[in-house]
């Protein structure tokens, strides 16, 4: 990818002149805090509400699956003080492609000096290294951007990357009536509780298999979600039928992001079917369900997340029940042997 200067300095060739400005490896925990400070400081001028934490950070890096943080980040600091980090991480999907997920932040400041651009051409040397040990198959650099984010859209543009697949955030006033949907005769809701877990992941990962970019799991990915810091499975709504999961909706409340945005909002997340139970108005019933759990707890709306080209029609089914479109978010991809 570069040259290492003494043990953690990397020279990026088409970096800026800037004075002060550095390159290095990721240092271990000791890191999170400033890239956690990265992050928010970049939310506004991207348009994009998230209120991240440092307990979540710790999370996710205790549990990278397919990535080395030591070899595959770069950050980026001016006078000692980090303003920029980048990180891939690869996936082998069951369609049989091979997925280089690449990402980034950097603080406003510091933007459209050529930094974001040389940290992003500098990480996809350092993928055509990783995929050297991979079988053949198509291989794709792959990355993320909101309608607001429009330095990363014209960046990713600007180096050859294609919007491919868009996704929708959409919210739902739960004051607004909610429709009365039962669920199918055999099938009913129990208490989640903390054994139930392997099932529930089992029925999840099943359901979610006929997905557009899912990869099989590997070890640790169940850990990673079990102990999840926003799950609270009081609020799930999981559907059985005798010892089988039918479905599930794994709602979740981020009371962090509520305060910061002084709202009142729950997701409606993790929304799955599995096939044998599919059409039969399960997720439409469990949804309504959790609609009104979250208004009898307080809740002024509902949030979630979807794939505008979902298979199973996910998202006629959530305009149905009432959520509309509050923010669209692009897959970009680009193509490389």
């Amino acid at each position: 990818m570069s040259e290492q200067i003494h043990e953690t300095y990397l020279e990026l060739q088409d970096a800026p002149d800037i004075p002060g400005l550095r390159f290095r490896r990721y240092h271990g925990e000791s890191d999170l805090p400033g890239m956690l400070q990265v992050i928010l400081g970049s939310k506004e001028a991207d348009g994009i509400e998230r209120a991240d934490t440092l307990e979540e950070m710790r999370h996710a890096y205790t549990h990278l699956t397919n990535c080395d943080p030591h070899q595959d980040m770069i950050l980026a600091e001016v006078d000692g003080e980090l303003i920029a980090y980048n990180r891939t991480f690869w996936s082998e999907e069951v369609e049989g492609d091979w997925v280089y997920s690449l990402f980034g932040f950097i603080l406003p400041t510091w933007r459209r000096k050529g930094i974001g651009g040389a940290m992003l051409r500098a990480m996809e040397k350092r993928i055509t290294e990783i995929a050297a040990d991979h079988p053949e198959g198509p291989r794709y650099y792959q990355s993320w951007a909101a309608d607001t984010e429009l330095g990363a859209r014209a960046l990713l543009e600007r180096e050859g990357y294609a919007a491919m697949r868009w996704g929708y955030e959409m919210v739902r006033d739960l004051s607004e009536p909610i429709p009365d949907h039962p669920l199918p005769g055999g099938v009913e809701l129990r208490p989640v509780h903390r054994d139930q877990d392997q099932a529930i992941w089992e029925a999840h990962q099943e359901a979610f298999r006929d997905h557009w970019g899912y990869r099989e799991p590997v070890e640790g990915d169940f850990e990673a979600w079990r102990t999840l810091p926003i799950h609270n499975r009081d609020l799930w709504q999981v559907a059985w039928e005798g010892k089988d999961v039918v479905g599930m909706v794994l709602n979740f409340v981020n009371e962090n992001e509520n305060q910061a945005y002084e709202r009142l909002r729950g997701y409606t997340e993790d929304i799955c079917v599995r096939k044998p139970w599919r059409r039969q108005g399960v997720a439409g019933a469990l949804i309504a369900r959790s609609l009104l759990m979250l208004r009898e707890m307080g809740f002024t709306e509902a949030a979630l997340g979807v794939d505008t080209q979902n298979r199973t029609g996910a998202l006629r089914l959530y305009e149905s029940l009432g959520y509309r479109v509050r923010k669209e978010f692009a897959t970009y991809r680009k193509a490389f042997r």
